[in-house]
């Protein structure tokens, strides 16, 4: 497992920080995906997803671990710690309470591995590469959600501080609370979305900016599979579910696509995207 190093050396592999799952479990409800299963997970079940993740991600990129945190369940989530551009570090602001005490532990990580921190205005609510997605074609753009978790008013402040195009997106089904739960930008300027997801400006913004040949839309079925919360490092496509036919049009865009089984943090609304961060974002 590849150790932290200083953000600003140049790398070829991309680097994914992700968070063992030593204290997960759904304690609580604050999304529709948990209210059935509070004391429903199980820490082998659950280890050896986060495992068979981990090895996977780690053929592809160099993997970086954050410590978990007792009485934080959901620290194993390492998008929502917050986003990482270049040397920059934008700590989350968590809407719930329940999670606020992750942002302490995440900020001492990347202060501790080097990074800058730069905080959002206060009183803005902002939860990270969950909802702050960068695009993976050949312009530097954030497309960044809202609606459910994260406030419209993070876009402009990102936008200033980091010098990058933000797009917002309105989101409007609350089983996609983030916007990497239905939203995936994939390398060559590729998208895999799903389009209820979203208001009819926001659709009409992807449709602006992605062109059709580019727009993987999917169904309900693979939405609800978590195939749009997906892992992308070049042309492999890492998510939990594929149907066949996502799986099909995604291989004729050259993608490589590997299942790994995560239903057990699909409990807690979250799968492979979820539980890795990017620490490379150039």
């Amino acid at each position: 497992m590849a150790e932290a190093m200083s953000p600003m050396v140049e790398r070829t592999v991309p680097r994914v920080l992700m968070c063992a799952p030593t204290f997960f479990e759904v304690s609580y409800v604050i999304n529709p995906w948990m209210t059935h299963h509070v004391h429903d997970t199980t820490p082998e079940r659950s280890g050896h997803q986060w495992d068979a993740l981990r090895e996977t991600v780690a053929q592809h990129a160099d993997v970086v671990l954050q410590p978990p945190a007792e009485s934080l369940p959901d620290m194993t989530f390492a998008a929502n710690a917050g986003l990482v551009f270049r040397n920059t570090f934008v700590p989350s602001r968590f809407r719930f309470a329940e999670r606020r005490d992750e942002e302490a532990h995440d900020r001492a990580w990347f202060v501790r591995h080097g990074f800058d921190i730069v905080d959002l205005p206060g009183g803005v609510f902002f939860e990270g590469a969950g909802d702050a997605l960068f695009d993976r074609g050949a312009s530097r753009r954030l497309w960044m959600g809202h609606g459910h978790r994260s406030d419209r008013e993070a876009a402009p402040a990102l936008a200033q501080m980091l010098g990058v195009e933000v797009l917002p997106l309105q989101l409007t089904d609350p089983r996609f609370y983030h916007l990497d739960t239905c939203f995936c930008p994939l390398a060559g300027g590729y998208t895999v979305y799903f389009p209820s997801a979203f208001d009819e400006a926001s659709l009409g913004v992807i449709e602006t900016y992605v062109s059709p040949d580019k727009r993987i839309a999917v169904e309900e079925a693979d939405a609800l599979a978590f195939a749009c919360n997906a892992v992308n490092l070049g042309k492999i496509v890492i998510l939990n579910r594929a149907s066949a036919d996502l799986r099909l049009r995604l291989e004729n865009a050259g993608f490589v696509v590997i299942e790994v089984a995560l239903d057990e943090f699909m409990k807690s609304g979250g799968a492979a995207k979820c539980l890795t961060l990017r620490l490379d974002e150039l």
